[in-house]
């Protein structure tokens, strides 16, 4: 989870409420026209619960609510509630675009971090107009590695409280490719356990950013929820300035690109490569991170990264599955001084059930280590 992430947990909150997915994208679908496909194949688009409800959920008609166990090094242990209303097609929508879905959810974790989100997504005209919005209240408590005396790193407590607005409007430009903007607003209040000073990030008690952002994408993945075959790129570049509502003026770029492979019947494999870069001024929660398992997302900010990682997977029947996973990861300037440029490890096994077979929607439990650290993580969906 990124540390972006962490604050606006509403933003996946949402996206797991309106059917078991990562964060929002806009992506591709097949052409207009082309024969249907299920909502759960259509890329971008949430799986549809009322066809095959997960476990412990329960629904009547459009309607349809899901609890969602979480353990993480970040948030510990916790619970998301989650509810969904499916907007309803006509026949011809049913074969060219997915169902719009609006969403509510609630979050608590054992940390006493806690947080709640509303949010929709649209899709019209056979889908080539899509939009997205999230309104999202976080009160996390997070833990921090900072700088402390005599160049020492210090584990303090990172308290977070605020709101956050994002907006995507996507228009597709190809059968394959998706070009869209966002706007973004957040205001919140932090306080840190220790009196902290850097020039790089932006630490006060109160910040506002305010910025306009360009999305584009490009999918050819069978499955957006758990994808055995295709490829995913995705590049953003978020523009943040004083003169509509920043405290600071800053950029934000990211870059990710994912391949999947399906050797055997029984056997998968993925890889993905991603980069991050932040100018000066970025507020410390949209600082970079290396976005990799057996470490909580906040031990590692800084100005710019890098990150690499594969993941071996078995299809062991039905429901039941097994990975094995490696990676590295590499900061510039980080927030805490600590092992800039040096390749963070993270390796490690996992299970997987599918708790919503026709979406390969799996609880997964990993177990992951790095260099100094190592954690189980239970979550729904794949780590990518």
């Amino acid at each position: 989870m990124q540390p972006l992430s962490v604050l606006r947990h509403g933003l996946a909150l949402m996206t797991i409420t309106t059917g078991l997915c990562g964060p929002v994208a806009t992506l591709h679908a097949d052409e207009p026209g082309d024969a249907p496909e299920t909502a759960g194949t259509r890329q971008g688009a949430a799986p549809d619960l009322r066809e095959d409800k997960p476990p412990l959920s329960v629904g009547k008609g459009n309607f349809v609510v899901v609890p969602i166990p979480f353990s993480n090094p970040t948030l510990d242990t916790g619970l998301v509630l989650g509810a969904a209303w499916f907007h309803a097609q006509t026949e011809a929508q049913k074969k060219t675009q997915p169902p719009s879905v609006t969403g509510v959810a609630a979050m608590g974790s054992s940390n006493e971090s806690k947080a709640a989100a509303v949010g929709h997504m649209a899709y019209w005209k056979e889908d080539l107009w899509r939009f997205s919005g999230v309104y999202a209240q976080a009160d996390l408590s997070l833990p921090l590695l900072a700088p402390g005396d005599g160049g020492d790193i210090s584990n303090i407590n990172w308290i977070i409280e605020g709101g956050f607005f994002q907006a995507s409007l996507a228009r597709r430009v190809g059968s394959r490719w998706f070009l869209g903007a966002t706007l973004r607003y957040i205001d919140l209040d932090q306080t840190f356990e220790i009196d902290l000073d850097t020039n790089a990030f932006d630490i006060g008690s109160q910040v506002q950013s305010a910025g306009i952002g360009i999305d584009l994408s490009y999918d050819t993945r069978d499955m957006t929820t758990n994808a055995r075959e295709g490829r995913y790129f995705k590049a953003t570049a978020q523009f943040n300035h004083e003169n509509i509502g920043s405290d600071e003026s800053y950029e934000a770029f990211n870059i990710n690109y994912k391949q999947y492979h399906l050797l055997k019947d029984n056997w998968g494999l993925a890889w993905e490569v991603a980069g991050c870069s932040r100018s000066d001024g970025v507020p410390l929660w949209d600082a970079c991170q290396i976005g990799l398992r057996g470490f909580a997302a906040t031990d590692y900010l800084g100005k710019s990264s890098l990150r690499a990682q594969a993941e071996s997977r078995w299809f062991l029947s039905e429901r039941w599955g097994a990975v094995a996973f490696a990676g590295a990861g590499q900061l510039t300037e980080s927030f805490a001084g600590n092992r800039d440029h040096d390749l963070i490890p993270s390796y490690g096994v996992g299970v997987r059930f599918a708790v919503q077979k026709s979406n390969r929607v799996n609880l997964r439990l990993d177990y992951a280590r790095s260099r100094d650290s190592s954690a189980f993580i239970l979550s729904v969906m794949e780590a990518f």
